[in-house]
């Protein structure tokens, strides 16, 4: 007799305001949704919540919008309990004592064991990012509390509509940005934005050492995770300024 399957727990993170076709097929039938963090806007989890119930966490890239969001949490589904935080370097609360920690952050899928917890970071699935290949996984739990994962990637040529997508969400965060106030010499201040960004701290830091708003921070922050290899002015072509 096959093994019989409890139920299956969709897995995905930097969606950045981006919820493509392929992963909202992919979580239909699941259980329930983890994402973990970087979401983007509160319009992914509504739409992933159509789906299936959603627990998710804070991203270092998510507003105001997002506070209510834990920047940790654990769960437990299925008999398997989860601890998920958005930046493993970040790490708060207790890892150990979970069977399986979700993170995310790297837009690069990752899945191993450590002190008898299983990592997985199933990467991205939100806007591509240079060469890193767009993927979240899906977590089968079978009725003799085993799991077993599968990363699912989305090929390139299927990729639905993402300039068109881009081009919407670019427009939107450059009205809102012309809201903030601007420093004259921003265009010396977004380099080191993006490197605090590639560095993984958070909103609230980047903003005081640049020295703007939050607000301003966060759409910089969104023009450079969405646009691939964009520089200094491409960024203040699409905010506006």
């Amino acid at each position: 007799m096959g093994e019989r399957l409890r139920g299956r727990i969709a897995i995905l993170s930097d969606t950045h305001g981006l919820l493509r076709q392929e992963v909202l097929e992919a979580v239909q039938g699941c259980c329930a949704v983890l994402h973990g963090g970087d979401v983007g806007s509160r319009e992914v989890l509504e739409r992933l919540g159509a789906a299936a119930p959603v627990y998710a966490v804070r991203g270092n890239c998510d507003g105001g919008w997002a506070e209510e969001l834990p920047e940790s949490r654990t769960v437990t589904l299925l008999g398997i309990t989860f601890f998920m935080i958005h930046d493993r370097n970040t790490l708060t609360g207790d890892a150990a004592r979970a069977d399986v920690a979700v993170c995310g952050h790297s837009h690069q899928y990752a899945e191993y064991r450590e002190g008898g917890v299983l990592w997985l970071n199933p990467g991205s699935c939100g806007p591509a990012r240079f060469r890193l290949p767009v993927t979240m996984a899906v977590m089968e739990v079978m009725e003799d509390g085993t799991c077993r994962t599968e990363r699912i990637e989305i090929p390139r040529e299927r990729i639905s509509q993402e300039k068109t997508s881009q081009a919407k969400i670019s427009r939107v965060k450059a009205s809102r940005a012309a809201e903030a106030p601007v420093p004259a010499d921003i265009r010396r201040r977004i380099p080191g934005v993006m490197r605090d960004m590639d560095r993984g701290r958070s909103m609230e830091e980047i903003a005081r050492r640049a020295g703007i708003s939050r607000q301003l921070a966060e759409q910089i922050c969104r023009m450079y995770v969405t646009h691939p290899g964009v520089d200094v002015d491409g960024i203040l072509r699409r905010l506006g300024l």
